[in-house]
């Protein structure tokens, strides 16, 4: 896949390793092999602290591997295993919540946002507050203007001491409340985190138990996903560190890790994103959910149909595009210190997952790109 890929930058390079990760199915050891290499190579072109890739095939076969570091200071490698923040591609989970609540009878996907959030005093002060739909919300097609990109909000979450506060659902809300919309309800797309906050607080109301408590029952410990975790606490066991570069908010580090804890609180971006989570299991998340094998009932029409023209449009919660390799489906992610991109390939029935624990936004999708042209059958 060519496209969509949020970039990497500028660190040196320790060390290399290839760990097997528990529970995968057999390996295709050439292509772990050339993996490896070629993840090397990526490394050593843009010296990148650490970065880890996976795979899962058409036969179900799995690859996964690791180079360079977790932590340069610590010198602690990087491993299959290591977690990291996977940024947007949590909003794959969010959508993927909010379908199942649909399939059940829960939550219409046409239902206007009033009907569940309507009784708040602040909703009216939403942009486009009568007119949103749950569709609306997931295709990001609401309007809504992007809290992340604030300064208000910069300022809120770097303006108080103790590193454990972070602003709730609603107070993130707040940061639009009062602005003109971008465009009418559905008649236009910009992405915006902030309709996927809104998305969460409907998902909670629906289906009436905190939105990771349903993102566990459903689908972590269905799937056997161990290595993917709610990011609710700043203590987030074997994540590696993150380094920023180029970013966006303004933070007064340039390590997102100090003696363990992350520097930011991750619930300040909530079901904006919302995980930490590894190369491996975000590959095998996309095999399944691009698959239909991730909810009971057939959800592949509602979830991959979107508006748009051209080689790109968005789905519920994921992009659609036409790739060299044919229809390709998945979600780039980006949090303080890390990059994440998964991708399947729908004429190979193929996943495939990167991470990296720098943020330089710049070419980054060539690297995805790379990575499937190795592992794509020819």
């Amino acid at each position: 896949m060519k496209k969509l890929l949020v970039p990497i930058s500028a660190f040196v390079f320790l060390a290399c390793s290839i760990l097997p990760s528990a529970g995968q199915s057999s390996e295709p050891a050439g292509e772990r092999a050339q993996l490896q290499q070629l993840l090397e190579e990526i490394r050593k072109e843009h010296n990148v602290p650490g970065a880890t890739a996976a795979a899962v095939f058409a036969d179900g076969s799995e690859i996964a591997v690791a180079v360079g570091f977790a932590d340069l200071e610590e010198q602690i490698p990087m491993t299959p295993d290591t977690r990291m923040p996977a940024g947007s591609v949590g909003k794959t989970f969010v959508a993927a919540t909010a379908i199942a609540l649909w399939q059940e009878g829960k939550l219409g996907l046409d239902d206007k946002v009033s009907r569940w959030l309507g009784e708040h005093e602040w909703f009216e002060r939403v942009p486009n507050a009568e007119d949103l739909t749950v569709r609306h919300l997931l295709r990001h097609r609401g309007g809504l203007p992007d809290h992340v990109y604030f300064p208000e909000f910069h300022q809120a979450i770097l303006g108080v001491r103790d590193p454990d506060f972070y602003l709730r659902p609603a107070q993130l809300m707040a940061f639009v409340f009062d602005k003109e919309p971008l465009f009418p309800a559905g008649e236009d797309f910009s992405y915006a985190d902030t309709g996927y906050i809104l998305l969460g607080m409907v998902i909670e109301k629906a289906g009436g138990k905190p939105y990771y408590q349903q993102l566990r029952e459903r689908f972590l410990d269905p799937l056997g996903f161990e290595r993917t975790l709610p990011a609710d606490r700043r203590e987030l066991p074997e994540v590696a560190a993150g380094y920023l570069d180029r970013d966006p908010l303004g933070l007064p580090f340039t390590k997102t890790m100090r003696q363990g804890s992350l520097m930011i609180h991750p619930l300040n971006e909530w079901t904006g994103g919302g995980l930490v989570s590894t190369s491996l299991e975000l590959a095998r998340w996309a095999k399944a959910l691009y698959e239909g094998k991730a909810l009971p009932k057939p959800y592949l029409d509602e979830l991959l149909a979107c508006p748009g023209k051209g080689d790109s449009c968005y789905g519920l919660g994921v992009f659609v595009e036409q790739s060299p390799e044919g229809p390709a489906y998945g979600h780039p992610g980006w949090f303080p210190g890390y990059i994440t991109r998964m991708t399947y390939l729908d004429d190979h029935d193929m996943a495939v997952a990167l991470q990296v624990n720098v943020d330089h936004q710049q070419q980054t999708r060539a690297y995805l790109a790379r990575i499937v042209d190795l592992l794509a059958p020819q």
